[in-house]
Parts: C-alpha cells; sequence; structure tokens
C-alpha cells in the first residue's frame, strides 16, 4: 500500500505536470499563430469601408455583448482568412469581417485596448462566439497601410479581435488527460503488485525466523537453525546468522548448566553420604544405649565436620561460578594487586605452616573485582599448599602484572594439563585429598575476566608453576580511575 499510494503520488504529480506543460505549449503555439496573422497590416480602405458599414451606436448592453455587425457578413469586406476577425472601438461598436466564422463577444479589456491604441500593447484571453465556442482571443492595436511607400501605423481608437477555436486543443487536451489517467492507474496497479511482490519475497525469510522463534519458544528445541546463504549480507541474512549463534550460545549454555548440574550432583552425593553413614552411626549408638569408644567417636566427629566443611566450600564454588556478568561488572574497581596478594600469602601461611614461602611482590594495580580476585589467589596458593612435601618451599613472585607460584610438589602429568581448569575435574592421584574440583575453574573465569591469562606448567626438577598475567600499571591511576 505504501509502495502504490508513494507511486500514485508521483504518477499524479508527473500527469499533472505534463498536462499543464502541454496545455502551455498548445496556447503557446495558438498564440504565435494569431500573433502573426494579427500583425499583417490591413488595407486603409478596407479599414474605412469596414467601419462606415457599421453602425454608429455604441453596444450599451453588456459588457460581453456585440454590436450590430453580429451577422458576420454586413460589410462585404474580408480582412483575415481561417480566423475571426472583426474590429472593435474604445465605445464598443463591433464591426465583422466578412469572412469570419461568427462573431466575438468583446469585454473591457478589448475596449481598453482600443481606447489606449497608441501605446501599441494588446492582450491574449479565452473567449467565447456569438454560438457560446470557446475561442482563443488576441485583441491587438490595428495596424494599416496608408499606401504603396508608406509605413504602416495604428489607427487611432480601434483595435483588431483575432480569434481561433479551441475545440482541437481541449480535444487533444482531453485525450491527454485520458491517456495520463489510464497510464497512472496502469502504473499505480503494476507498482502495487510489484511492491507486495518484493515486500513478500523480502519478508519470506522473516517469517522463516518468526517460525523458528516460536517453535524455540513452543518446544524449547534450541537445534533449530535458519538456512542462510554464505555469500548474503544483507540485513536479513545477518538477522538469520544472529539467530543462529543465539540458539547455538543458549544451547551451549544449556548443556553446560546440564553438566555443571549433574557434575555438582555427583560431587555433592560423596560428602553427602560420607556425612549420613556418620550421622547414622552417631544416632544408633544414642538410640541403642551402646556408646562408641571415645576414639571412634571422636574421629567419627572429625569426620562429620571435615564433610561439612568441603559442603560448605563446594557450595560457595558453585554460588561464585553461578553469579552473572552483569553482577560482577557493577563491583569492578582499581585493585593494588601487590596487597591482594600479601593477604592471600597471610592465609596460605596459616594453612602451612611447616612450608616455606618465599615471595617478592611488586606494586601492580589491575581492574578486577577484589574478593573474586583474591578467592582466585587464594585458590593457588592452596593447591601450591596442598600438593608441596611436608617442609616444602612455595615460591610466589610479582613482577609487571605477572603473577608466578611454584611448588616442589609432584606436579602435574603433561597429559593431564589440558583439562585442569575444567569444572569438577580432579587428577585421579588428588581425588583422595579434600576439594571440589572447581577451584582452578574459578580462578581461570576470574582472570580472565580482568582481562588476563592463566597457565599451568611443569617445574624443571619437578613441581608446577601457576602463572597469572593481568593488564595494568605500576602506579595507580588519577582518581582511581
Amino acid at each position: 500500500m505504501l509502495v502504490a499510494a508513494a507511486v500514485a503520488f508521483a504518477v499524479a504529480a508527473v500527469s499533472v505536470t505534463c498536462w499543464f506543460i502541454v496545455q502551455g505549449k498548445l496556447y503557446d503555439q495558438l498564440d504565435a499563430d494569431l500573433k502573426k496573422s494579427a500583425q499583417r497590416p490591413v488595407g486603409i480602405n478596407q479599414v474605412v469601408g469596414l467601419l462606415s458599414a457599421c453602425p454608429q451606436e455604441p453596444d450599451t448592453t453588456t459588457d460581453s455583448g456585440s454590436g450590430s455587425g453580429s451577422d458576420g457578413d454586413s460589410s462585404g469586406l474580408r480582412l483575415r482568412d481561417s480566423y475571426y476577425t472583426q474590429l472593435v472601438r474604445s465605445d464598443g461598436t463591433t464591426c465583422v469581417s466578412s469572412d469570419s466564422p461568427g462573431t466575438l463577444k468583446t469585454t473591457s479589456d478589448d475596449r481598453a485596448v482600443a481606447k489606449n491604441a497608441a501605446s501599441g500593447k494588446g492582450i491574449y484571453r479565452n473567449g467565447v462566439d456569438s454560438s457560446g465556442n470557446d475561442v482563443r482571443v488576441l485583441t491587438i492595436p490595428l495596424l494599416v497601410n496608408q499606401g504603396i511607400g508608406s509605413q504602416p501605423r495604428i489607427y487611432p481608437d480601434t483595435a483588431l479581435m483575432s480569434a481561433v477555436p479551441l475545440k482541437n486543443t481541449q480535444k487533444t487536451l482531453s485525450d491527454l488527460a485520458l491517456l495520463l489517467l489510464l497510464v497512472s492507474g496502469i502504473g499505480v496497479l503494476g507498482a502495487g503488485a510489484a511492491g507486495l511482490a518484493v515486500a513478500r519475497a523480502g519478508l519470506r525469510p522473516v517469517d522463516k525466523l518468526t517460525e523458528a522463534v516460536e517453535h524455540v519458544a513452543r518446544t524449547e528445541d534450541l537445534s533449530v537453525r535458519i538456512p542462510v546463504e554464505e555469500e548474503s549480507d544483507d540485513e536479513i541474512a545477518r538477522l538469520s546468522r544472529s539467530f543462529n549463534s543465539m540458539t547455538t550460545s543458549l544451547a551451549s549454555s544449556r548443556e553446560l548448566q546440564q553438566q555443571l548440574i549433574a557434575d555438582a550432583g555427583h560431587e555433592l552425593r560423596t560428602p553427602l553420604t560420607s556425612l549420613r553413614t556418620n550421622v547414622e552411626l552417631l544416632t544408633r549408638s544414642e538410640e541403642t544405649g551402646r556408646p562408641l569408644p571415645a576414639a571412634d567417636r571422636k574421629a567419627l566427629l572429625t569426620s562429620v565436620k571435615a564433610q561439612m566443611t568441603e559442603l560448605a566450600t563446594l557450595i560457595g564454588d558453585l554460588q561464585e561460578l553461578s553469579r552473572s556478568e552483569g553482577q560482577r561488572g557493577e563491583r569492578v574497581q582499581v585493585v593494588a594487586l601487590q596487597d591482594t596478594v600479601e593477604a592471600a600469602l597471610s592465609r596460605a601461611r596459616l594453612r602451612g605452616p611447616e612450608l616455606k614461602i618465599t615471595a617478592d611482590v611488586r606494586p601492580w594495580f589491575v581492574r578486577a573485582e577484589p574478593s573474586a580476585l583474591e578467592r582466585a589467589i587464594v585458590n593457588i596458593l592452596d593447591n601450591a599448599v596442598k600438593f608441596s612435601p611436608e617442609g616444602g618451599t612455595i615460591d610466589v613472585a610479582l613482577e609487571r602484572g605477572v603473577l608466578t607460584v611454584r611448588d616442589h610438589g609432584p606436579g602435574i602429568p603433561e597429559d593431564e594439563l589440558p583439562h585442569v581448569f575444567d569444572r569438577f575435574w580432579r587428577s585421579p592421584s588428588a581425588r583422595a585429598l579434600p576439594g571440589s574440583g572447581l577451584g582452578l575453574s574459578i580462578v581461570a573465569r576470574t582472570v580472565q575476566q580482568a582481562g588476563g591469562e592463566v597457565t599451568l606448567t611443569r617445574a624443571p626438577g619437578g613441581g608446577t608453576v601457576a602463572t597469572v598475567r593481568i593488564p595494568g600499571a605500576s602506579t595507580p591511576p588519577p582518581d582511581g580511575q
């Protein structure tokens, strides 16, 4: 409808403009012919004879009335061929040439030309003859010849009226208007049909996209893909590719979510089973009235406490992984990484008092979430403490945004290095040790959100080197920005 309306407006404007241009051209041609004919001088004898044959009483009927020469041939004289021709005097008297096809109705403008004949100015106008036929009229001062060799002069107080019928011109304009109307109608209908076809063809991919979205909303089937031509790069193709990317990301997110739930359930099952067993033993002992030996009871309570600590750690890690990016972004600020490392070192020394921890920490400022960054560094140091032999050494260094933590433990086998940052993954040799398998996953995520990267490699001579690189500066930015 919009295309058809736009085309209709454009065609209407062009058609109207064309019609007026043609009308102007036709009238210009008529005016040129009238002027060419009317400007030929008339013999003085013809004028005198014609005027003497006309009545001397002026026309006093109406502004458009004619004189008594309206019979068209009372004078017996001819002034022009093939045109309406008559003389009009300033008092309204008209004298019609014998060859004029009819009498022209005069107006005050015609009489004004006759009255001011000396000015030489004439007028063009549309008028009618005595029979009501439309004519194009030219009224100009009358030029007469005095004789052979003399110059034409303006006859005083008299004007010459020449006119041609407008019937043919009006017919031509009517035919042109009808033709333009037909062409415009066909053009508008054609434009509407073409616009409808183009709109349907252009919106067909949108219909497919709508169907796909409705299907996903109805069935939650994220495997739906919209076919897109590889070479196409228009808006619809980009929208389709974006939809496919979105469904792929959602499917991946759902898969990760399901995997996280499955892994969390598996990890929770072990401590919960152990905790349940220990609690049932304690409960049965109380119910039967047979108390457990003091050493066994103490061991059971110690195990219960350890399992509860492990559950609390696992739940905390799951909460950390479930936090959205928006929640993290609201807490990001400039952090003094050296202070964070020092705080993490203090906690690590408490957890491994038998270990020797050396540190060389230089100032470095980064943009990150303080609590998350400290937890990540604590996790790295906890791993070093956990796998270090008794009395071993842990070397920590921070210089120009590169934090390295090296332990002298058994190290990580080469084939296990690609999996160390996977959720819930634990080395077979470490599954007997406390932990949820989420610590390094949290480290990797936190460091990546701060714009850095973390790697684990085997250290020369044994042990593991954890390297964290975070972009920043050695001096704090102005105003903490």
